[in-house]
């Protein structure tokens, strides 16, 4: 057989091998905003069913969202015109992930794993669950060797660790897309395993091709979920790219997953949660939103063998830092990264704001003396942010505070230190020296 048609090949005989052998069915008995009643088919949560006419006329995909009085309640995952009573309703097998292997890498897949694309078919694992549990917290591997994202400000004051979790707050506009290619194109992952979860349609192809780069798509596996899409599509987007990144990790791989954004993954939860009836609880999110994050964030991580590093942006609304998702995300993840709207309007970019992230695992992955390098730098830092207004109106004389004179004197060496070229890349080590020649005397 032709080399270059058996992939091709394998990839169908895998695909026909999940075709179900028995069907089973049930009939739509009522259409209720966007929910379809079905009487059967014996199906479980989550899993997809096929809505079909009896003429032929019409056939949509819909997953099953929930129950109600011996019903079965799904959400159509495509457009349901032509959707009428007395639809046929046949369950389907979940659908395969594509396998993890050098034929994975720079291609852009769908939330539910098929090709976005346009590049053909992917062979596929025998491996279709996208919704695996998280690894045993006693087997889970410790975190002690630093992760370089090639991001200075990251690197020295917001050191990430392999297998580490860290949220990205940040309102709209303040570089968060640009920031995310930056760490995907610098950083030393092996595997780069990016969820567009409820991207406007505009900004995905602006992301692969400004953003990602033809670098980047190399190591690259992108899974898009755009807004427009129904709201199971949006969610099962993050399962899919977390089941993918996972697959990379029980290689071995050391993976970078990153997620945009997880406030879209708790919108198309609470738009689920509320059209079957589930009554909200904080600020208009349904308690399902609140027991789904932990599910979905604690799956990444280090595993047995190999490490998801992994970045979860969250959209703060007013940037209000303390809003329901953002608090509930806060709490589950090893540390944060705040971009700051008024570093932006000053053009500072990446527009990380230092003083308000934290890592919480910082003493793992540095050595004593990076602690503290970068525990003086903060300090003198937070000291001026204590004093700019006196210093911005001139209220305050050189002379009278020594530690407050140094601080004065680092703020642009330090700000030129944390500014950063879109693509400059920065090894860590090299960070660190600069770091110590800006702090000695």
């Amino acid at each position: 057989m032709n080399a270059s048609v058996a992939p091709l090949v394998e990839a169908i005989r895998t695909q026909v091998r999940h075709l179900p052998t028995v069907q089973r069915l049930g009939t739509v008995t009522a259409v209720t905003g966007l929910i379809i009643e079905s009487d059967g088919p014996n199906v479980g949560l989550g899993e997809l069913c096929l809505v079909r006419s009896p003429r032929g006329q019409f056939s949509l995909q819909a997953e099953v969202v929930g129950f109600r009085e011996h019903r079965v309640l799904l959400m159509p995952l495509g457009e349901t015109s032509g959707l009428h009573v007395g639809c046929e309703v046949a369950a389907l097998e979940r659908p395969p992930l594509p396998r993890p292997g050098p034929e994975m890498l720079g291609r852009v897949l769908d939330a539910l794993g098929r090709p976005f694309d346009g590049k053909g078919l992917l062979p596929v694992a025998a491996q279709t669950a996208s919704a695996n549990t998280p690894p045993h917290p006693l087997r889970r591997q410790r975190i002690k060797t630093a992760f370089a994202t090639g991001v200075r400000a990251i690197d020295a004051f917001v050191p990430l660790g392999r297998g580490q979790r860290l949220g990205l707050f940040a309102g709209s506009g303040v570089g968060k897309s640009t920031l995310m290619g930056m760490i995907a194109r610098g950083s030393e992952a092996d595997v780069v395993v990016v969820a567009l979860v409820g991207e406007r349609g505009r900004e995905v192809r602006e992301f692969l091709e400004k953003d990602l780069g033809p670098e980047g798509m190399k190591r690259a596996v992108v899974v898009v979920a755009t807004s427009d899409q129904p709201a199971p599509l949006r969610l099962r987007a993050a399962f899919t790219a977390t089941a993918i990144a996972e697959a990379w990790r029980d290689q071995g791989k050391n993976v970078l997953l990153m997620m945009d954004s997880v406030t879209r993954f708790a919108m198309a939860q609470r738009e689920i949660g509320l059209a079957i009836g589930e009554p909200p609880a904080t600020r208009g999110y349904t308690p399902s939103v609140f027991a789904m994050l932990p599910r979905l964030l604690e799956r990444s991580g280090a595993g047995e063998v190999g490490a998801i590093t992994a970045l979860y942006t969250v959209l703060v609304e007013g940037d209000d830092m303390n809003e329901p998702v953002a608090d509930a995300v806060r709490g589950i993840l090893d540390g944060h990264l705040v971009l700051s709207r008024s570093l932006a309007h000053f053009n500072h970019y990446p527009a990380i704001d230092i003083l308000e992230s934290v890592s919480r695992l910082t003493r793992d992955v540095c050595t004593p003396a990076e602690v503290a390098l970068a525990g003086r730098a903060r300090e003198h830092l937070a000291l001026y942010r204590k004093n700019e207004d006196l210093v911005s109106i001139g209220a305050y004389q050189k002379g009278g505070n020594l530690a407050l004179d140094q601080a004065i004197a680092l703020q642009e060496p330090l700000g030129k230190f944390t500014r950063q070229l879109v693509d400059e890349h920065s090894p860590r080590a090299q960070t660190f020296t600069q770091l110590k020649t800006i702090l000695t005397p």
